[in-house]
């Protein structure tokens, strides 16, 4: 239930950031001016007069005095210095060479074995009971 909250918290806070909450006040005003027309001309009428600039409702009007607001509002100081370019060095080519094929040379195989024990005689056994 925690985890449900906070995430929940953490959506509405990223919602309310980035301004959607008037888009989603714009598509309420839109289906109530849909609906009045729709009441008394055709469909197709109903949806031309929606979405005509000239036709806006008080919420429309609200909506995008409060987005133009938003706009001239300086809030973060990355817009104020434009677009934040990320700008990362080549990489460089790397280059495996492949081990010449051949014989293996015989020092390098004594010198990895003189290193190594000769295994326990009799294989140590488990705890026998």
């Amino acid at each position: 239930m925690r985890q449900r909250l906070q995430l929940s918290a953490l959506l509405l806070a990223w919602f309310m950031a980035t301004g959607s909450q008037w888009d989603v006040v714009q598509v309420f005003a839109w289906g109530r001016m849909f609906a009045g027309y729709s009441r008394s001309m055709s469909v197709g009428s109903a949806l031309r007069l929606t979405f005509k600039p000239d036709k806006m409702c008080s919420v429309c009007k609200m909506v995008k005095a409060a987005k133009q607001q938003q706009e001239q509002s300086p809030v973060a100081p990355a817009k104020a210095l434009g677009k934040i370019l990320l700008v990362f060095a080549p990489v460089p080519t790397v280059v495996v060479a492949s081990v010449p094929s051949g014989q293996w040379p015989v020092g390098m195989a004594t010198m990895c074995s003189a290193e190594r024990g000769a295994p326990p005689i009799p294989p140590p056994r488990g705890l026998a009971t």
